[in-house]
């Protein structure tokens, strides 16, 4: 945002034609200077950068949390220089994500080395290996093949909008569960938009009433877009860095429990995500579809456009190939690592040591090996493709385990445990969503990452203080963080559908609203119920 304009600078048209009468005075000198130091400081943030030390040395100076808990007094003003650094965008996402690598050394939180291991793990290395995948998927346009093919097929002719809607919705929500949302949105919105392009934008089509019916459903392209990959990716564990953090959060404190695992986790998910991806495709076919819809998209668009634009792809290159049968190969070996009780799976065959983040390593690495077919000596992937990885989301996962091994560190976590003592005998029940809500009310004004990281700590503290299984309120937490359906603000995605043009803030919170609640209602059936089967939460923690 622009800095706001000094009061008395006026433009070649208003010294032309003043609207009132001016006096020939310039501004002096000092004037000058004092809007320019202005300006200064609110391009270059200093108010923001300066909010992160200013609360943490007030929280240090003021905080009385009792006798010998220096280091969580310490962790707690930590907590809100880093969070405060994150919710102003004071410093780069990566650079804010990096100051527990300082912070926690200098202010007696933990050791250089114990932090810094938090930052490369099993569960980074995942994130790591399917950022490199998706990064192949996107160089060769895999993605826009599978776009291109899913929705000719649904397209219908005449173009029944039901259908197409499913289709492009549906694709999202496949791609979104293999590749983290933020990309598959990115990947996805010009697939969408290149289809509107077709429909004529204000004034150009037959009339008011048709011109009404095509901006409708452009709106629920958009939002279908945006939505589809927020719920496609809660159903697995690469689809979202909230998913990665409950999985650390979960092994850092309760490390004696069974892991959260790629396949128990998406046994669990994938339902409720089917449960919301039907939700939000009846929520734009009702809001946004007509009988007379399909009519008026007829004009512009049939099956025939998209198999031309399909046609110019080509045929299926042999570099495809090889990414398709790697990824594919990578995902049988995830959802196989670990079975039954009764049918363990093939890391029985390394005594337990390998990890969901060994074999995406291992499948990433083949990349750089496997030849593309187009030139000598060429691979699938070189590092040079690899210069758009999300260092910057990796760095906030590494803060977000970095906190997690902080909070238990400094023994915050037994002073938030003695806080909360007063809600034991509360029903779990109605804690649960309870736990949803409140994190869904975050995630709205910050990031789905940066919301789960402070939720989580305080919700696993919960948990041993009432006297039921963590995960009980630590799974809500994570879910309800990813609800953020509401504002732009809410996750990176959300910006990317907003930037279109063809969706307004009322038109989120209108489609939002009834997704959150049709979330959170899913969320208090099936955790209970499925999620208990699971995850095992009838075992004492």
């Amino acid at each position: 945002m622009d800095p706001p304009r000094c009061i008395w600078e006026s433009s070649s048209e208003d010294v032309t034609r003043p609207l009132l009468p001016v006096h020939d005075h310039a501004p002096t000198e000092g004037a000058r200077s004092c809007c320019s130091g202005l300006r200064a400081v609110l391009a270059n943030k200093y108010l923001a950068v300066a909010s992160g030390p200013l609360a943490c040395a007030l929280i240090c100076t003021l905080a009385d949390l009792g006798g010998g808990h220096r280091a969580a007094r310490n962790m707690l003003g930590v907590l809100a220089w880093v969070f405060l650094w994150w919710i102003t965008d004071a410093v780069p996402l990566g650079v804010a994500s990096m100051a527990p690598l300082f912070l926690f050394p200098a202010f007696g939180i933990s050791s250089a080395d114990a932090v810094a291991k938090a930052y490369m793990d099993d569960v980074i290395s995942l994130v790591l290996g399917s950022f490199i995948l998706a990064l192949a998927i996107e160089h060769y346009s895999i993605h826009r093949r599978l776009a291109l093919n899913i929705t000719s097929l649904f397209c219908g002719d005449p173009v029944k909008p039901h259908l197409l809607l499913l289709g492009i919705c549906g694709t999202t929500f496949f791609i979104s569960m293999w590749i983290h949302n933020t990309p598959c949105t990115v990947m996805m919105m010009p697939v969408a938009t290149g289809i509107l392009q077709r429909f004529p934008r204000e004034g150009g089509g037959g009339g008011a009433a048709d011109d009404r019916e095509v901006r409708r459903f452009s709106k629920a392209v958009v939002l279908g877009v945006v939505y589809a990959s927020a719920i496609g990716g809660m159903s697995t564990l690469t689809g979202t860095g909230a998913n990665i953090i409950l999985v650390g959060m979960w092994s850092t404190y309760f490390p004696k429990q069974q892991p959260i695992t790629f396949s128990s986790w998406m046994s669990f998910a994938l339902p409720m995500a089917l449960v919301l991806f039907l939700a939000l495709w009846a929520t734009l076919c009702l809001m946004f579809c007509s009988k007379n819809t399909g009519r008026v998209l007829s004009a512009y668009l049939d099956r025939s456009h998209l198999r031309r634009e399909l046609s110019l792809l080509g045929p299926m290159a042999f570099a495809e190939k090889m990414v398709l049968a790697v990824f594919g190969s990578l995902i049988v070996l995830w959802m196989t690592r670990s079975l039954t009780d009764d049918i363990p799976g093939w890391a029985v065959l390394f005594d337990g040591k390998v990890g969901d983040g060994t074999v995406t390593i291992l499948m990433a690495t083949l990349l750089f090996i496997i030849p593309s077919g187009k030139n000598d000596g060429e691979k699938l992937m070189d590092w040079g493709k690899c210069r758009k990885l999300q260092w910057n989301i990796i760095l906030l996962l590494g803060a977000g385990f970095a906190i997690a091994d902080g909070f238990k560190t400094s023994g915050l976590t037994d002073i938030l445990s003695e806080g909360l003592s007063f809600l034991r005998g509360a029903p779990a029940l109605a804690i649960a969503p309870v736990a949803c809500v409140f994190s869904g009310l975050i995630t709205e004004f910050t990031s789905d990452d940066a919301t789960t990281t402070l939720v989580l700590p305080l919700l696993a503290e919960l948990g041993k203080s009432i006297g039921v299984h963590p995960l009980l309120l630590m799974v809500p937490g994570a879910i309800g963080a990813q609800l953020s359906y509401l504002l732009p603000t809410g996750s990176p995605g959300n910006v990317v559908g907003f930037s279109t043009g063809y969706i307004s803030i009322k038109d989120m919170v209108i489609t939002g609203m009834p997704l959150k609640i049709a979330g959170t209602a899913a969320l208090t059936i099936l955790l209970p119920t499925l999620g208990s089967l699971v995850f095992g939460m009838d075992q004492k923690v």
